[in-house]
């Protein structure tokens, strides 16, 4: 792959997914977009950038999918869980006890992992939300993954990374060698294809937004961008979630951090207007 290879590649990814690369990053483009040059054919990237230059067809998006697919697994980095159980939704519950409805959006859910740890955060806390309406979107740039999310099912591998083994026997059955994730907790996740750079507002408001190991990807102004909308897509005293390296101190002033809960952000006071956006229906 040649310098100006890789330029364009840089240029094309920040305008399809908002991903920001860093100059010395080459070897992570070659190792993920090698096999896809193998698989359509070509001798190599070189070849399929100027095949992408010619004819930006469905080759680009899955060049885009083979970027943008990030690691994730069961109950990663664990505290916002148990935030979310212990804090968030008890939080929340008291001023919707009239409608009993929750709606949650996992920005970038990837494979389902985040999204089926938060329904099933949710099926433990049965007691608590008994009669209440449970919304979860998960939505991601791939299809691909939203695939395997929508089937979930998973390898003994996937299982064991962050899922306690109680709620694998709880939650899942076996088949062969595989995991999948019982029809009850599926039911409970729609999944949506979503460019979070295209807008969102369309998905009407949330009481919880999970936007976690996302943003670290894109640049600046991207994130103060994707900020402002985050503001007018959660409800005024709803609760976003980012991951541990993220923070959106310097590039919003719509939220603040959520004292003595790390990694959790709330509206400020200007911007927790009252929403009069209807909820979309998942």
């Amino acid at each position: 792959m040649t310098p100006q290879d890789y330029d364009f590649l840089r240029r094309f990814l920040k305008e399809r997914s908002g991903l920001d690369l860093a100059a010395d990053k080459q070897y992570l483009v070659e190792s993920r977009l090698a096999p896809l040059a193998r698989r359509a054919g070509l001798a190599g990237i070189s070849e399929l950038v100027e095949r992408i230059k010619m004819r930006p067809d469905s080759l680009a998006t899955d060049l885009v999918e083979a970027m943008t697919i990030n690691e994730t697994f069961f109950f990663r980095d664990k505290a916002p869980f148990d935030e979310l159980r212990d804090t968030i939704v008890p939080m929340l519950t008291g001023p919707r006890a009239q409608r009993k409805v929750l709606r949650v959006w996992c920005a970038a859910g990837s494979t389902g992992q985040e999204s089926y740890s938060i329904a099933m955060c949710f099926k433990e806390m049965a007691t608590l939300l008994a009669g209440w309406r449970i919304e979860i979107l998960a939505t991601d740039l791939s299809q691909g993954v939203l695939e395997k999310a929508k089937a979930g099912i998973y390898t003994q591998f996937e299982v064991q990374r962050g899922l306690p083994i109680q709620m694998l026997m709880k939650y899942f059955k076996q088949i062969g060698e595989l995991w999948q994730i019982n029809p009850d907790i599926r039911a409970m996740v729609q999944h949506r294809q979503l460019n979070l750079l295209q807008g969102f507002a369309h998905l009407g408001t949330f009481d919880i937004i999970f936007c976690r190991n996302v943003l670290i990807y894109f640049d600046q102004p991207t994130k103060s961008r994707l900020f402002a909308g985050l503001a007018k897509a959660i409800e005024p005293d709803g609760v976003l979630v980012l991951g541990a390296a993220e923070t959106v101190i310097g590039l919003s002033d719509a939220f603040r951090p959520w004292a003595e809960h790390r990694g959790l952000y709330r509206l400020t006071p200007a911007a927790a207007q009252p929403a009069t956006m209807a909820p979309a229906q998942l």
